[in-house]
């Protein structure tokens, strides 16, 4: 699905959606949960219905009516022998450990570029543990045999925190303890804090400091009934909307959120905004649109957002720590770099840098590299265009936020399929 965008002034208000980050994990933690949990406004984006599925084909039982998703959580037991993560790096990076928790053989497969994203981390680990394992392309199909054994596990800081997250969620089960050592700084510390916080919930202790994660054994997920908040990284594209010109207000969101990319409200200050919170909702001001310097160590999904908010502030903004945002969906680097200097953006990349000096904009013909947030980031453009903007391959939205172009056309903005 292409679509053709006319220039307007986004304005009204919206819900949130809310947070795939939290959705994606209080799902898991519920379906190994011994009993019945219910999981309440969630958008059901590729990603989630692929965890959905994955939990399904693990042994829980899970039912969906209208935003809540009924869940009778087991043992981690194989219903299916293959396991279909789409495009969902979360699935699978989650999912791996957590089957390994019986010696099943079982396959995991995807799509698009999630076969190029790296699983190197499990790779080690499985050789480490005598875990048999196949892969027929480059990291998928993935066929693994073993079980995972309790012990020690040596893990950069700088990697994603997926891997991470996957084994915080299986190792508890295993008959013994473990310790997760990081070797170097963790670079994805919000995540890991936000998997933790919903392990508690669901009745599972970590003990967590920088460089070291105890996780004992023989532990017992319990149901839980949880409400999934809004998404600061879904939020943060009408944010720069607003320092665009927009006047949109956001309800849903907890700012008192553990979301790592609650770093937004502090983004946009250091861009010369104002964060308003009014009456429950919350919105930004442009009062002094000034070029900033940020660091995507924590956040590497704010990146297209900022970049586009950077390509039009006068002066030179400085990014910093970009590498995690080469293996995401796409290149958003290079990809935010090639659609937006299109446009007539004038912006440089190094390996882990982006330099973008702002410019005045043009509408013309993008394409989204099949990512979610490069659409999302590029519609925002509809604020500060004086002519039309066509975007290849838009149905990327689907992955993430599949209702996100209702919500732009209830803010009055102009949407035409090609």
């Amino acid at each position: 699905m292409d679509v053709l965008i006319k220039p307007s002034k986004l304005k009204g208000t919206i819900k949130v959606p809310p947070s795939k980050s939290l959705a994606h994990r209080a799902i898991i933690a519920a379906s190994l949960a011994k009993g019945n949990s219910v999981i309440s406004n969630v958008s059901f984006s590729e990603d989630i219905k692929a965890t959905i599925e994955g939990m399904k084909a693990l042994g829980a039982k899970i039912r969906i009516e209208n935003d809540k998703v009924f869940i009778e959580g087991s043992n981690v037991k194989r219903l299916r022998k293959e396991i279909c993560a789409n495009e969902s790096g979360s699935t699978l990076r989650f999912l791996i450990p957590i089957a390994l928790v019986n010696s099943d053989e079982i396959v995991f497969t995807g799509k698009n570029n999630l076969v190029n994203r790296p699983l190197d981390i499990y790779f080690d680990i499985f050789k480490e543990q005598g875990i048999e394992y196949k892969i027929y392309e480059k990291y998928l199909p993935l066929e693994v045999k073993g079980a995972l054994k309790p012990g020690e596990f040596k893990i950069r800081g700088d990697i994603s925190s997926q891997f991470i997250t996957g084994l915080l969620f299986a190792l508890p089960l295993l008959n013994g303890d473990s310790k997760i050592f990081i070797t170097t700084e963790l670079e994805s510390r919000d995540y890991i804090l936000l998997t933790i916080d919903i392990l508690n919930l669901f009745g599972i202790k970590i003990e967590f400091n920088e460089r070291e994660i105890f996780i004992k054994g023989n532990q017992v997920y319990q149901p839980f009934d949880y409400e999934v908040e809004g998404d600061f990284s879904q939020a943060a594209f009408y944010l720069v909307a607003n320092m665009l010109g927009a006047d949109v207000k956001l309800a849903g969101l907890n700012l008192k959120s553990v979301q790592g990319d609650i770093k937004i409200l502090e983004d946009i200050e250091s861009f010369g905004g104002k964060i308003v919170v009014e009456n429950n909702l919350v919105y930004a001001i442009n009062n002094n649109l000034k070029p900033a310097d940020i660091s995507f160590k924590q956040t590497p999904d704010l990146g297209p957002a900022l970049t586009v908010l950077a390509s039009i502030t006068k002066g030179v903004s400085n990014f910093k720590d970009c590498a995690r945002l080469r293996i995401k969906e796409c290149d958003r680097v290079t990809c935010m770099k090639e659609e937006l200097n299109k446009l007539g953006a004038s912006i440089t990349e190094s390996s882990d840098t982006m330099t973008i000096r702002g410019s005045k904009l043009y509408g013309g013909i993008v394409d989204s590299h099949n990512d979610h947030r490069v659409v999302m980031a590029l519609a925002m453009l509809t604020n500060i265009l004086d002519s039309d903007i066509l975007i290849k391959n838009a149905n990327a939205i689907n992955k993430s936020y599949p209702n996100f172009f209702e919500d732009f056309k209830s803010l009055g903005g102009i949407v035409y399929e090609k």
